[in-house]
């Protein structure tokens, strides 16, 4: 979060150089989470990550879920 609120102050004080780094800063700290880069996990199934809900095999969660208008309903993936 450290890095989130850097990009934030960046942003406001219109600082792009310190933008960009508060920025390499958050990616850095998401691939040490395991939240970007490569798959970590040995599960066999396919990574959706980075796509659309409506584009995957969730589809009709998506429309079922955006036909509620915003209340929110597990996804079947658990």
């Amino acid at each position: 979060m450290t890095a989130r609120r850097a990009v934030r102050d960046a942003k406001a004080a219109n600082d792009p150089d310190a933008e960009a780094a508060a920025h390499r800063a958050v990616d850095r700290a998401k691939r040490a989470l395991g939240e970007r880069g490569p798959a970590w996990w040995k599960g066999g199934a396919p990574d959706y990550n980075r796509h659309m809900a409506k584009n995957t095999p969730y589809t009709a969660w998506h429309a079922q879920a955006s036909s509620l208008g915003g209340r929110r309903q597990p996804c079947p993936a658990g």
